[in-house]
């Protein structure tokens, strides 16, 4: 089982996950270059850390892996299935998406971003991701956690990835998956509007359309941590999906 985190993130947002399955999984947990204080790779874009994990994949022989990725790692779990499909055993993405934009209404402006974060300093660039994660986490501490993890990221690196998750649609690559798809999405903004929450889950459904064996279904009680805001149904949903494989 392959673990890759999300934007600004370390393998360390995987630690509950880790334990829950260490004991039935061999576990790689890894971290992004630029991310978490990991030391930045100048110039690296999102297709290299892609191809980087085929290789990884490849050079230590793992047996058909199941690639779990959050937010951005989703997105990268799916391009690397795309690009790879023979290699793997199965995607589960946690609120990542193969083409975020869509699911946004309107396609932000890719390059304003990368811009903006290449001018911030790690302290400007922790105290915006705070903002922006406390909407994504119910647990004032988690928020810290995850704040911290910002602050220590390279903001260069985090606008271009923002770029390249912003400006690459993944939605026609999923038709060449060859492996199963779970795709959890993270419904508790929307959960007291069944109206509201009914659009969000046609939306997720839609993002992955193309591939042939897929499952979506939707955290109802959790923000977009879901790891962090409802492991028990995050693991009931996992469990369930990975039984199906056996």
């Amino acid at each position: 089982m392959i673990l890759i985190p999300g934007l600004e993130c370390p393998a360390e947002v995987w630690q509950d996950v880790i334990q829950h399955y260490g004991s039935q999984y061999q576990i790689h947990a890894i971290t992004i270059a630029g991310f978490a204080g990991e030391p930045a790779v100048p110039g690296l874009k999102l297709a290299q850390v892609k191809d980087e994990l085929v290789e990884y994949i490849q050079h230590n022989r793992l047996s058909k892996p199941i690639l779990m990725g959050h937010s951005l790692g989703g997105f990268l779990a799916f391009w690397i299935g795309a690009r790879a499909p023979d290699l793997i055993g199965g995607i589960i993405s946690i609120d990542g998406l193969p083409f975020l934009p869509a699911l946004m209404g309107a396609a932000p402006d890719a390059e304003k971003f990368r811009s903006l974060y290449a001018s911030l300093t790690p302290d400007q660039l922790g105290k915006m991701s705070r903002m922006a994660l406390e909407q994504m986490i119910s647990d004032p501490k988690r928020v810290d956690l995850a704040a911290n993890w910002a602050a220590k990221s390279d903001p260069a690196f985090v606008g271009q990835a923002m770029y390249d998750l912003m400006t690459t649609d993944l939605r026609p690559e999923l038709r060449k998956l060859h492996s199963p798809v779970l795709l959890i999405g993270a419904g508790k903004a929307f959960s007291k509007d069944p109206e509201q929450l009914s659009k969000i889950r046609v939306a997720y459904e839609a993002q992955v359309r193309g591939a042939s064996d897929r499952t979506v279904i939707i955290a109802e009680h959790a923000l977009h941590f879901v790891m962090f805001d409802d492991p028990d149904f995050l693991y009931r949903a996992i469990d369930e999906f990975l039984g199906r494989q056996e």
